[in-house]
């Protein structure tokens, strides 16, 4: 993900060896795209978008940038391509910009080789209930008998990730969403500090925890995407200008808390065994590690519950079928508009949390 050293000098004084370093970087690409192909079983990709990443990759030569693939969860805006967020609601609809955090990769040399797959509007933490199939974990040795779950909702990215058809894969994180299916998958997943990457062409589940994530192989490539992507976004209001402390090389000195009541009844043997591994690993660095108490920690979870359905409620509330996504053909009135379209076009999960949401909404 780095600049071609002297691009245009090569290509006016030597151009034998720009057009072999083209080739070379042209190869990343069409390697992913291979990739890709042999990999549709296990359904990472919602849509395929391979001779846009070529023109990508073209755009990003003759810039002086080395290309690299990339792809999308399906719930951020590209120009020109359908955006679903694996629904029947949106399976049609294509959005006429491209979303802020996208298109600063894309002017890195990010190369969009598809849109991925994951649970329908990003409610769900398995990545098999969306309307276009599921998403089986790479780690499955026969996907056809029994498979694994890939953890979701960002499955689609991750597992693209772990498969190597892409570097780096753009997700979503609103309670876990790109977290969960990376150490599901075995890559890193990095939920960035809400305000720091622009939710500008993100579509809204909850706008209060909403945050794009980044999923990729090393902890490396993950901050090298968030310096790509990071900055203030006039059209996102909630967008901020934090420091991005690259040089922190050093742990010494650094003093990371493990909050006790995470060490409870709930946590499995083997989870606590490769957290204190983790503690210990960074303890030896030069870190300090010391205990914290989080005492509402047993309210969070129940906290989340109503937040998040209150705000999925409202969001939702936008697909009438009247302006885009499915329309019923129940057309008797109005109302049996609204209500067919809806009850066609969301699946359980998604229909449960609005019910919910409304609930909480309505309660004095």
């Amino acid at each position: 993900m780095s600049s071609i050293p002297s691009t245009r000098f090569l290509a006016e004084n030597c151009p034998q060896i720009f057009y072999a370093q083209e080739a070379w970087v042209m190869q990343r690409i069409e390697a992913a795209i291979e990739c890709a192909i042999k990999s549709r079983k296990y359904g990472a990709l919602i849509t395929e978008t391979f001779d846009l990443a070529r023109s990508q990759a073209q755009s990003a030569v003759k810039k002086g940038l080395t290309p690299f693939p990339v792809v999308v969860k399906d719930c951020f805006a590209v120009e020109g391509y359908a955006m679903t967020c694996a629904s029947k609601m949106l399976e049609n609809y294509v959005p006429p910009y491209t979303a802020t955090v996208v298109q600063r990769l894309l002017d890195k040399g990010g190369c969009i080789v598809g849109k991925a797959n994951m649970d329908e509007f990003c409610m769900g933490t398995s990545s098999v209930l969306g309307h276009f199939g599921p998403v089986k974990s790479a780690l499955t040795e026969d996907v056809a008998d029994d498979w694994l779950v890939p953890g979701g909702s960002s499955g689609g990215s991750a597992v693209a990730v772990q498969l190597g058809v892409a570097e780096i894969g753009i997700g979503s994180d609103t309670g876990g969403s790109s977290r969960n299916p990376a150490a599901f998958n075995g890559v890193f997943g990095l939920k960035p500090t809400y305000g720091v990457l622009s939710r500008h062409g993100l579509v809204p589940l909850v706008n209060s925890l909403d945050v794009p994530s980044i999923l990729a192989k090393s902890a490396t490539s993950c901050w090298k995407s968030l310096e790509m992507m990071a900055g203030i976004d006039k059209q996102d209001s909630t967008s901020t200008e934090l420091p991005l402390s690259a040089g922190c090389s050093s742990l010494s000195g650094l003093r990371i808390g493990v909050p006790k009541e995470y060490h409870n009844e709930f946590l499995s043997n083997d989870a606590w065994e490769v957290w204190n591994r983790a503690a210990n690993l960074l303890h030896r660095k030069g870190a300090k590690i010391v205990e914290v108490s989080l005492p509402y920690t047993k309210y969070s979870l129940v906290c989340y519950q109503v937040i998040s359905a209150a705000d999925i409620a409202s969001n939702m509330a936008r697909y009438d079928s009247i302006e885009y996504g499915h329309r019923s053909k129940n057309e008797k009135s109005t109302f049996d508009l609204y209500a067919s379209s809806r009850s066609e076009a969301f699946n359980t999960v998604v229909k449960r949390r609005i019910m919910a949401g409304n609930y909480f909404l309505m309660r004095e």
